[in-house]
């Protein structure tokens, strides 16, 4: 049988660079118990409570509760030998109404988490939004109105004043895709809405919005300042004509937007086709602010897609086609390859020698607690494969400085509730018990300082 990519790489700490990051990742709505604190209620909170839209209809109310245990927490990340941890702020945690009043008991737990993150001796890296946008802003139009840039800006000053100065770094938004195209054009996470106009309106505000949090974080000599974009390695179906025009659909829908408005301040033609015509007015007067620089990228990578021609749908004539390899409990495609090939072409063709940081990579897995131990070879075999993929394009000559396994802890999975467990440490929903896996004990052994 062939070799995997990590039979054939020296995966220890030592054979990365010296300075590389190793941590781990959560968001804020997944994991710290929304109920808690005085937090207003966010879109998930209604989109959850609307029938049809999350497993069981589950949210996040309670989810891990690290509102109360986050020294827990941080402690298996200090004993599992990380550098770092990633974690969001919460927008209406921080402000209940999106606007106006500051919740003091937000902004407290947010100054005691950083101070545990610290005392441990670990490096905090802020996302300012992982998806909990405030209900009452959601009531506005959320991320299709034109103003909802200014409210992010303003949410983003308050969380600064608070936290920013001790930041290793922040991250503007997570996932951009994911906030419009994925909610507004498909309609799987909230606001749970299918309409063209409102994602192509949302796809360039979530940028507007990402560029004024860079002014106003520049404003104040903040440093060390990016965004986290995610990408899926999009490849034609077949050799035909159609899927690979579909694909290359697809990669410019799902992956170039959002870095070519970045890098290059600008829009991919092929997904201009189907969108140009519903971005609001005088779009390109944006593109300034949206492309002034970054001093690091986010990546966010878990699978490969294969892309086929739907000749039987309207724009963009597209369709998933059945890869061939074994593929995640979320039905996504292992392709440790596309990570290698992703971090390639990002810095070919778009960033250069800029920083890049892996913010995200895991898998989710069917996992039992049996004996009081969580065996999970099969993401053990995942994390391996892909950190070697890390080192192909390190050797490459991308600037790769970190990567940040998704998730510390298996928590509330959005539109799949509680039942798709991405942790390295499984967390009983009942009695919250946290249970280091197979895969923790094996990052622990490889990230080990020698």
């Amino acid at each position: 049988m062939p070799q995997t990519p990590s039979q054939t790489r020296d995966i220890r700490r030592s054979a990365f660079p010296k300075d590389f990051i190793f941590g781990a990742a959560t968001a804020a709505y997944q994991v710290e118990g929304h109920k808690f604190g005085n937090a207003g209620l966010t879109h998930w909170d209604t989109f959850a409570a609307t029938p049809g839209n999350v497993l069981r209809a589950e949210d996040g109310a309670t989810a891990c509760d690290q509102y109360h245990r986050y020294g827990a927490d941080m402690d298996l990340l200090k004993d599992g030998n990380f550098d770092a941890y990633r974690f969001s702020a919460s927008w209406a945690r921080v402000i209940p109404e999106g606007r106006g009043a500051v919740n003091r008991e937000g902004l407290d737990y947010y100054d005691r988490l950083t101070d545990a993150i610290l005392e441990r001796g670990l490096q905090p890296h802020l996302t300012l939004y992982h998806w909990e946008l405030p209900a009452a802003l959601s009531d506005l139009g959320g991320w299709t109105n034109p103003d909802v840039h200014r409210w992010f800006g303003d949410y983003v000053e308050v969380i600064d004043e608070q936290i920013g100065d001790r930041m290793a770094s922040i991250a503007t938004i997570n996932e951009p895709w994911c906030v419009s195209y994925l909610s507004h054009m498909l309609g799987h996470h909230a606001p749970g809405m299918r309409n063209i106009r409102a994602a192509a309106r949302s796809m360039h505000y979530v940028l507007k919005a990402h560029g004024e949090a860079m002014t106003r974080l520049r404003a104040k000599n903040r440093k060390n300042l990016g965004i986290v974009i995610n990408f899926e390695h999009a490849a034609p179906a077949s050799d035909s004509e159609a899927d690979i025009a579909a694909a290359a659909t697809q990669d410019a829908t799902n992956n170039r937007w959002f870095i070519e408005a970045i890098a290059k301040g600008q829009y991919p033609k092929e997904a201009l086709v189907g969108l140009e015509a519903h971005l609001p007015k005088g779009w390109q007067d944006d593109m300034a602010a949206i492309a002034q620089p970054i001093d690091w990228l986010g990546v966010n990578y878990y699978f490969r897609q294969l892309v086929a021609h739907d000749a039987d749908s309207p724009w963009p004539h597209t369709k998933p086609a059945q890869g061939h390899l074994a593929t995640t409990q979320m039905g996504w495609e292992i392709y440790p390859e596309g990570l290698r090939a992703l971090l390639t072409r990002l810095s070919r063709d778009y960033v250069g020698d800029l920083p890049i940081m892996v913010t995200e990579n895991g898998m989710a897995w069917d996992d039992h607690l049996r004996n009081g131990e969580v065996n999970d070879p099969e993401r053990c075999a995942y994390i391996a494969d892909h950190m070697a993929a890390m080192q192909d394009a390190i050797d490459a000559g991308v600037n790769l400085k970190g990567f940040f396994y998704w998730s510390l802890l298996d928590n509330y999975e959005w539109a799949f509730g509680y039942e798709r467990r991405f942790g390295m440490v499984h967390v009983d929903f009942e009695s919250l018990q946290r249970t280091p896996k197979a895969s923790y004990h094996m990052l622990k052994t490889l990230i080990e300082r020698t």
